[in-house]
């Protein structure tokens, strides 16, 4: 449901610490055709809010997942690193779980079948789940078959019915995308198999809070979660967690390890202790951690403007890569408008001609910026920073520079 949170999404706890207060900001992928669809742009409260007793962290305003998740522009093979992390992660399954001919592995948002598809081609089952058709298209159009469907329990509990258990559940970033989390963590449990295992990642907390990782939260992302409170939350549903695994992604990721809690063959890895140990030195379960996480989202948004005002002042042009969500968090909570950054240049076709939601900073190709030669890039998803510096190597070649604005702005010298 759309609207106010006034609970925790998993326990039922109070939300009364505010986190980052990041205003009011319209969907992070909620691009539009031209300037005739600003007056009917909608916008809606972005804070981040921890709860009391599990400390998950959470929006506290809901926008419906069909706004935000009906038509899709996000289609991960467009990353590089991104496909190399799907085959890594296949290559880890196949070494490490008992998975042949009759196996069946079910990736929920299971996006353009990046990642099933190097199970399919070696001849082991799969399905995605996935509630863009947009994406669930293109997986189709290579071979994956895709349910267009949001996923949780009913669903689940239909597919076993029809004998398509789960032997691996795999879930890359989208438990943070769910705003009924116990309705899904409730359908991982109902869809795999006794002796199956869930493996899920996401973006960790701990990594957010450290590195003022803040541009991270948008209305897509429901919820963000620490280990300490996943533990909680898969433990509701009689499934333990017991294995984790740190991953460069997206700033600094968790890929867990989920099974039955009934499976008493399984006992708890020397890397989840530690990751328990790491939390708990850090303050996780301390209300004042988040407390003092709203100073250190100030500074960088300082950061930001002083930059674009001094290029602004030495008649120097602006240009920035990546039309990401991440992106469009950080212009909207900065006040940046085209005036301060001319374009942005992203690889997918889907976003290019569009305007970013918000700023309204047009959408170009990668070509596109680079013919423009500007002095500054700007690059939005720094999660993929390395990438996007050697497809716009020649950026150099006129004595253009690269800039990063997270956790504070810094510029090539």
């Amino acid at each position: 449901m759309a609207g106010p949170v006034t609970a925790c999404r998993s326990c039922g706890g109070r939300l009364t610490i505010t986190m980052a207060d990041l205003g009011m900001q319209p969907p992070s992928n909620a691009f539009l055709a031209s300037l005739a669809e600003v007056a009917a742009e909608k916008r809606y409260p972005l804070r981040a809010k921890v709860c009391e007793v599990c400390k998950l962290v959470q929006v506290d305003y809901d926008v419906a997942p069909q706004e935000l998740f009906g038509n899709y522009v996000y289609f991960s093979s467009y990353s590089e690193e991104w496909l190399k992390h799907a085959e890594r992660y296949a290559d880890m399954a196949l070494r490490r779980f008992d998975l042949g001919s009759t196996s069946l592995v079910i990736e929920l948002a299971s996006n353009d079948g990046y990642l099933l598809k190097n199970f399919l081609k070696i001849g082991i089952p799969v399905l995605g789940i996935d509630p863009s058709a947009t994406v669930a298209r293109a997986a189709e159009g290579i071979g994956v078959p895709t349910l267009v469907e949001f996923f949780g329990e009913t669903l689940a509990r239909k597919l076993v019915s029809q004998g398509r258990g789960a032997d691996l559940i795999v879930a890359n970033n989208v438990l943070a995308h769910v705003p009924e989390l116990n309705d899904f963590v409730a359908g991982i449990a109902a869809l795999l198999k006794p002796r199956g295992t869930a493996t899920i990642e996401f973006p960790h907390l701990l990594k957010l809070i450290e590195h003022v990782e803040f541009d991270t939260i948008y209305h897509e992302h429901y919820s963000y979660l620490s280990l300490t409170a996943a533990e909680h939350l898969f433990a509701r549903h009689g499934l333990s967690i017991y294995d984790a695994e740190e991953m460069p992604t997206h700033g600094g990721s968790l890929r867990i390890f989920a099974a039955h809690a009934r499976d008493t063959e399984l006992t708890d890895s020397v890397a989840l202790h530690r990751l328990r140990a790491q939390e708990a030195a850090a303050g996780l379960g301390e209300l004042d951690t988040y407390r003092r996480f709203a100073d250190r989202v100030q500074a960088c948004r300082r950061s930001l403007l002083d930059f674009l005002a001094r290029a602004k002042r030495e008649a120097k042009r602006v240009a920035a890569y990546g039309a990401a969500a991440k992106g469009n968090t950080l212009l909207n909570f900065c006040g940046v408008t085209p005036q301060d950054i001319a374009l942005v240049a992203d690889l997918n076709p889907h976003k290019q001609g569009k305007l970013l939601p918000g700023t309204h900073i047009p959408v170009v190709s990668p070509q596109a910026l680079m013919e423009v030669r500007p002095d500054y890039v700007l690059i939005l998803p720094w999660n993929l920073e390395h990438e996007i510096r050697r497809q716009l190597d020649g950026v150099r070649a006129w004595g253009g520079r690269f800039v990063t604005a997270v956790p504070q702005v810094a510029v090539d010298s």
